[in-house]
């Protein structure tokens, strides 16, 4: 092994690390949104907003899944595991990074009709 490509290891290597744990903050942004939000509702409208919000989390992730980064990137995660993890995961990292902002998206939005809609 040489030391280019021993830089270049490594370097690939941070950049996932990097993405990963920005992904990890943005992921727990998403649980303050949720606590936000129950903070600012009635007793009796807390668990409402809690299931309201994961569910949004749960299909804006599988929608992202399946149609947005299929728009965004021209390509999908039906292939291979060699293919997925080439580059250190670099691929699924970025994914796992846009689907939490994707997924947070819509806890932003119904924090704005908080006790106005039901579940």
């Amino acid at each position: 092994m040489d030391i280019t490509s021993a830089v270049e290891s490594l370097t690939q290597s941070a950049n996932t690390l990097f993405l990963l744990i920005g992904a990890i903050m943005v992921l727990a942004m998403h649980a303050g949104f949720a606590f936000l939000e129950v903070g600012t509702v009635r007793h009796k409208n807390q668990v409402n907003a809690l299931v309201k919000i994961m569910t949004d989390f749960g299909v804006s992730a599988l929608v992202y899944f399946f149609v947005g980064y299929q728009i965004a990137y021209g390509t999908h995660f039906f292939q291979g595991a060699e293919a997925l993890t080439a580059g250190n995961g670099y691929d699924l990292v970025k994914f796992f990074f846009l689907m939490t902002f994707a997924a947070a998206i819509p806890a932003i939005v119904s924090g704005g009709i908080a006790e106005r809609a039901r579940f």
